[in-house]
């Protein structure tokens, strides 16, 4: 039995939280703990252009967030923000472990899956996609 409203809704929810997490992440790079502080930890775990990696990184990570939570192209931003948290999981979490209190791949592997869903499902009817995809007869 096919319930789209309920996928639409669902799609909806997910959409809107990952994008907000992302959002809440570039901000917090750009506005709080800084571009500085971000490069110096980009730069501990080996990630090359520290400085430019940050500020790309919290870009992507807040216009990315942004286009998830209204819908608008998202299973493009979806795939960006995959490989984004995919590199995340390389870099940084992968050597420590699956719990996220060790700073292991737990929150990444998470947020990974969440991402892939909208890639494989679209954004679902409640989104700009969908309203600016619909056909009028």
């Amino acid at each position: 039995m096919d319930k789209p409203a309920v996928r639409d809704a669902a799609l909806l929810l997910l959409r809107v939280v990952v994008g907000v997490v992302f959002v809440a992440h570039g901000v917090d790079k750009v506005f709080f703990s800084g571009i500085a502080a971000t490069a110096e930890e980009f730069a501990q775990w080996g990630i090359v252009q520290p400085h430019l990696s940050a500020w790309i990184t919290a870009v992507i990570e807040m216009l990315g967030g942004a286009l998830l939570v209204v819908g608008l192209l998202s299973t493009a931003v979806a795939g960006t923000l995959a490989v984004l948290v995919g590199l995340a999981g390389y870099f940084v979490h992968l050597g420590n472990g699956l719990f996220a209190t060790d700073g292991g791949v737990e929150y990444p592997l998470v947020l990974l899956v969440s991402l892939l869903m909208i890639v494989v499902f679209g954004a679902g009817r409640a989104s700009l996609d969908g309203v600016l995809s619909r056909v009028e007869p």
